[in-house]
């Protein structure tokens, strides 16, 4: 996977603003945040679904790069540090133009200090709607490997998480963040019930490959499950957790992540009690999106990009393949 990520601010036609910070992963360990001129990861991976759902979008780029950082002969572009975001935050304040914003989503951060802006972001925007729902990304890394420095799970377990309404991690990174090894459905509502005494009300466990004694399979084929587990405050009727299993696709597919995360603030946003519906729908849309990318590649980096464009019907109209189910 390649790792570059987005800010973005949106704002939703009958929804109210959004304002958000987004991410995808990659196999760079060095920290990148943002946009690429060619290709479909970040803000161009994310931009996209979201316009064609409703939403405005306002775009800040925390990289500039030519191509995402998978690429063989590298790439090339300029990072937007902290104190860069913290002087275009201080722009759009003065204007006006981060009030009645309902939702700040965050996603890759390579460092202590952006990490640390993005802290003074949300304390800006709940200084004015103290309702605005903080959708955390925390991308750490994947496959057993980190893409950040590995003191940052520190600081989001306790600092950013306990002040997420909403978190989003992988299977490597809630294992960092909960210490629960995630090897079968026990041990992930175990580390769902972990994240959600931090503080978020929603968990959404984004890719979940269990050990080969309780592997799912999906019409003979390895499975990978996704997990959504919601707590409302104050309700002593536990939590509702929903599973998805779907069939793994071969192959390595940038912007994923970014896509993913996109669709997951649109369909949660317009389908709020919702959350078995909103999730066929992103997993409908990821996973017939990714078959159309696999059915063009060929020996290129290049062919790996999303078929985003072309895949704007399924965007607009997801198919319903996989159904979630109650456990």
């Amino acid at each position: 996977m390649s790792c570059v990520g987005v800010v973005l601010f949106v704002s939703f036609l009958s929804h109210g603003r959004f304002s958000l910070l987004y991410r995808c992963l990659s196999n760079a360990s060095d920290f990148a945040q943002s946009h690429v001129v060619s290709g479909y990861v970040g803000n161009k991976a994310a931009t996209f679904p979201l316009q064609l759902l409703g939403f405005d979008v306002d775009v800040v780029n925390s990289v500039h790069f030519s191509n995402h950082t998978g690429y063989p002969d590298g790439f090339e572009g300029d990072v937007l540090g902290g104190e860069q975001l913290r002087k275009i935050l201080e722009g759009l304040n003065r204007n006006g133009l981060l009030q009645g914003i309902d939702h700040l989503l965050t996603g890759y951060i390579g460092s202590e200090s952006f990490l640390r802006a993005v802290l003074e972001v949300l304390k800006t925007l709940r200084s004015s709607n103290e309702g605005c729902r903080y959708v955390c990304d925390p991308v750490l890394g994947d496959n057993g490997k980190f893409y950040c420095p590995p003191e940052l799970v520190d600081i989001y377990r306790e600092e950013v998480i306990p002040l997420a309404n909403v978190v989003t991690p992988n299977q490597f990174e809630v294992e960092q963040l909960t210490g629960v090894k995630v090897r079968n459905i026990s041990d992930a509502r175990r580390a769902c019930d972990a994240l959600h005494n931090l503080g978020p009300d929603l968990v959404f466990i984004t890719s979940i490959i269990f050990d080969r004694e309780t592997v799912v399979s999906v019409n003979g084929d390895t499975a990978m499950t996704i997990l959504a587990s919601s707590r409302r405050k104050g309700n002593d009727g536990g939590d509702e957790i929903w599973r998805i299993d779907s069939p793994v696709i071969n192959g390595t597919y940038t912007g994923t992540g970014d896509l993913c995360s996109a669709l997951l603030l649109a369909w949660t946003a317009k389908e709020s009690e919702g959350l078995a519906s909103a999730m066929e729908k992103v997993c409908g849309s990821m996973w017939t999106i990714i078959k159309e990318t696999e059915a063009q590649v060929l020996d290129s980096v290049a062919s790996q990009e999303l078929r985003l464009i072309q895949s704007k019907g399924i965007i607009e109209d997801p198919p319903i393949l996989y159904k979630a189910r109650r456990i």
